[in-house]
């Protein structure tokens, strides 16, 4: 979002999308640790979980490693949760981003219940079924107990995964019945023994029902982790009040976009490289790993952190990475390059996301019912009529001139 400046004609401020910078400069001027309760501004599409005005709890911190930084924040999570819901956490599982896209097709999984990915090209392919056969990755999932679905409820099934929000092509079902045996609508390619073996793949129990897709891997995963997560609402396996917290790891510091042929930073430019691979950087940049960290909770993204870029070459290398000209990277993020030249303290931080977190402790999918007067997915402020033209005047004082046409 931009404001213009009455003072300064012709120029205009930026809200904060996230304090990043500002903190690192806290770090540099010598500060050891900042916490912030901060309002946030994101002019980007909106959903259940976004909102263009949010609130962070925002921490920055010096000399400390990945462990202090999760130390720090599990005794947070753990505190609130025992506070606000008597809900005592023993444990804050790990998961790198790989495990997590292979188990679950995304990288904030929700945990509190099973039914994990299992690859079946090795099972499934080169039995005569083309479906499977021509593509690049045949996977599934098996649905505790629900191998008594009927024809019906799985025909609406497979159309609901056929919807363009998902866009599947179609839908493999396997039903292990109580007795031991198999049926699908894919019999005649494949006989018992192979179902057999499916099941020992899923270590699956008699009752369960099988679910298969097939297609490209990026894409046939993430249509099939939203078919995890709407079989788990379907069969009530996502319980409101259990709470399972996730760290996923080991990101990837890049991502190749093919639209603009360039990288693009996975997190932020700021993020550093894992220590052990500087030197990939100037071979392979995509093969790098960030020192970052998402916490996620009952399958939300609470909190994002990492430890950040305190080396002014580093982050130069970084910019030019990215597709920053010199000129570019002095003119957005010279104050910060510049400060760098005096010496910077190892330092990292995490922003939880206050509205999502008290969302998730209250029940609920949307933040809006924890915010007054929120957007909607417009972006509109119903309540006032918000965004709304401006008169002459005002943008005359704003040195501002609207293009849009009246109707």
């Amino acid at each position: 979002f931009v404001v213009p400046s009455r003072m300064n004609e012709g120029q205009f401020y930026a809200l904060p999308q996230s304090p990043q910078t500002f903190k690192q400069l806290l770090m540099v001027g010598g500060l050891d640790k900042y916490f912030q309760i901060v309002k946030c501004f994101r002019d980007e599409d909106l959903r259940a979980d976004r909102q263009p005005e949010f609130t962070q709890i925002d921490c920055e911190m010096t000399f400390v490693d990945q462990e202090a930084v999760l130390h720090q924040f599990e005794g947070l999570t753990r505190h609130l949760l025992k506070e606000i819901k008597g809900v005592d956490i023993d444990s804050f599982p790990r998961m790198s981003y790989d495990e997590a896209m292979r188990k679950y097709g995304n990288d904030k999984p929700d945990i509190r219940f099973g039914m994990t990915f299992c690859e079946l090209n090795a099972l499934a392919q080169g039995k005569g079924f083309s479906v499977f056969d021509s593509q690049e990755l045949v996977v599934g999932i098996a649905v505790p107990g629900a191998s008594e679905m009927s024809r019906k409820e799985i025909d609406a099934l497979i159309e609901w995964v056929k919807r363009p929000q998902i866009g599947a092509k179609g839908l493999v079902y396997v039903k292990y019945n109580t007795d031991g045996s198999f049926k699908s609508t894919v019999d005649k390619f494949f006989s018992q023994d192979d179902f057999a073996l499916w099941a020992e793949a899923f270590g699956a129990s008699k009752g369960d029902l099988f679910l298969i897709l097939s297609g490209d891997s990026q894409t046939t995963r993430t249509q099939l982790s939203a078919l995890r997560m709407e079989m788990a609402e379907r069969f009530g396996l996502r319980k409101p009040n259990e709470f399972a917290p996730l760290w996923v790891t080991d990101f990837p510091l890049l991502e190749w976009d093919e639209d603009s042929q360039r990288y693009h930073a996975m997190h932020h430019p700021f993020t550093s490289p894992k220590p052990d691979q500087l030197d990939l950087l100037k071979t392979n940049p995509g093969a790098v790993l960030a020192n970052a960290y998402d916490l996620v909770l009952n399958g939300n993204e609470i909190g994002g952190g990492s430890i950040r870029i305190h080396n002014q070459q580093l982050q130069s290398e970084m910019f030019d990475l990215l597709g920053f000209s010199k000129e570019q990277a002095q003119a957005q993020f010279g104050f910060l390059m510049n400060a760098f030249q005096y010496g910077a303290p190892p330092h990292g931080g995490i922003a939880f996301g206050l509205d999502r977190l008290v969302a998730i402790l209250g029940g609920e999918e949307t933040i809006r019912d924890f915010i007054a007067f929120p957007k909607n997915n417009a972006g509109r402020d119903v309540m006032i009529d918000a965004p709304a033209p401006l008169e002459k005047a005002q943008l005359d004082e704003l040195y501002l001139q609207s293009t849009t046409k009246k109707e």
